[in-house]
């Protein structure tokens, strides 16, 4: 099974988008190198990655990363809990801290800590449901699973989340709250189908005016299919990157075509449907 060109050369110019009649993004692109970039082959539109190695984080960031001073769409920082759950009694637990990415900043490590509640070491999707909603957005159960299948430190147990997958996940939401800012220009609290678009784009991803339609769709809940909001926006834009990047893994030759047999596509795709 073949499929080409899911992504765009770097610097993309955005075309105008008027409806689902417009031809499919991403025809100047270069053959020989349909990423447009020398990030590695696990990494786009400037480096950001989804995989699990070890590099130096400087997070400085001290609350929830969409959180804004200015409480801009009702995002607020949160609250951090004064008292800790009573410890149970018996083997003594890894620390978390001792865990982390070299360099990770202490705030991190600190919401880290106070998010697991039960102490286990990881993070499950209530733990991280109810950190987030500090935050005065509250995730979908699915877009919260989705979060640990793409984040988990242990690929065998996508329902945790340990202190890497932690740091790459935090670091990710930042990145994808700084774009739903930076797009959302009339300041509505939603992304519309051409600011989607644009974000996409900056991200190098050239998603074309169908597939764009499908997923406002998909994700607008007003039933107008024109917008969808914050949290929203973040289950699309880590589906359309997480399954990008799997495209990517098996584009052995760089030529925007990959070939799946049967059992490789479905074990890709269902975890997005599924989550």
């Amino acid at each position: 099974m073949s499929y080409n060109r899911p992504y765009s050369p770097a610097g993309p110019t955005v075309p105008s988008y008027s409806g689902s009649g417009l031809d499919s993004y991403g025809r100047q692109q270069s053959l020989s190198n349909p990423y447009g970039a020398t990030s590695p082959p696990n990494s786009y539109g400037g480096g950001y990655e989804y995989n699990q190695t070890q590099q130096s984080y400087g997070v400085t960031g001290t609350g929830i990363p969409y959180s804004s001073t200015s409480s801009y769409g009702g995002y607020s920082a949160p609250s951090a809990p004064s008292t800790y759950p009573p410890q149970d009694y018996g083997p003594p637990r890894p620390q978390p801290s001792s865990l982390f990415p070299p360099n990770t900043d202490q705030a991190i490590v600190q919401i880290f800590q106070q998010a697991d509640v039960d102490r286990s070491g990881t993070i499950d999707a209530n733990e991280l449901g109810r950190l987030l909603s500090e935050g005065r957005v509250r995730f979908s159960p699915r877009t919260l699973r989705l979060m640990l299948h793409l984040f988990a430190d242990n690929p065998a147990d996508p329902s945790r989340i340990g202190p890497q997958g932690f740091v790459n996940l935090w670091r990710e939401l930042g990145i994808w709250h700084e774009k739903f800012m930076q797009y959302d220009r009339d300041r509505s609290g939603t992304i519309d189908v051409r600011e989607l678009q644009e974000v996409l784009f900056s991200f190098n991803f050239a998603i074309p005016p169908s597939v764009l339609d499908m997923l406002v769709k998909k994700y607008d809940h007003t039933g107008y299919n024109r917008s969808i909001g914050y949290g929203q926006f973040i289950e699309c834009g880590f589906i359309v990157k997480g399954l990008t990047e799997k495209f990517k893994d098996q584009d052995r030759a760089r030529n925007g075509t990959a070939t799946f047999d049967y059992t490789s596509f479905m074990l890709m795709v269902i975890p997005f449907i599924a989550a």
